[in-house]
């Protein structure tokens, strides 16, 4: 896998990966940015919300499971000093379904995070990742991957 970031002017970048999509990078006005696009260490948790949501979605799909919403928040601490690493990651899965199915949520979301999702395998050798989900407002309780 490749990706090229090109400077455009100030803080502001370009990024393209392999399927040839621009990503906007910038830095915040403090530090010399315009905020004309994300910073880097968002697309960090982007990636990793991106690579399990597709995961959860495909496996849910072949569950034959019907879902009206869905998306994947990730909460992450930093550490204080530099390089304010990421110390901790919890990663909650929001369902809205016609039909709750904890028991495939949880299939799907384990499958992902044990066995597929890159970005969460990689990470989570740098940083403790827990995860949870709620199904329909209801929240369950955090586990670590």
């Amino acid at each position: 896998m490749k990706v090229t970031v090109n400077w455009k002017d100030g803080m502001l970048l370009q990024a393209a990966g392999e399927s040839g999509f621009p990503v906007a990078i910038d830095a915040a006005p403090e530090f010399g940015g315009r905020n004309l696009g994300a910073r880097p260490m968002e697309l960090i948790l982007m990636g990793m919300a991106g690579c399990t949501a597709l995961d959860v979605l495909s496996i849910l799909a072949k569950m034959r499971v019907d879902l009206e919403a869905f998306a994947v928040e990730v909460e992450s601490e930093r550490a204080g000093t530099d390089p304010k690493v990421f110390t901790s990651s919890v990663l909650t899965y929001r369902f809205t379904m016609p039909e709750p199915a904890a028991d495939k949520v949880t299939r799907a979301i384990t499958l992902s995070l044990e066995k597929y999702c890159s970005a969460v395998n990689t990470l989570k050798k740098a940083m403790p990742v827990t995860w949870r989900y709620e199904i329909n407002g209801s929240l369950s309780e955090a586990k670590p991957v």
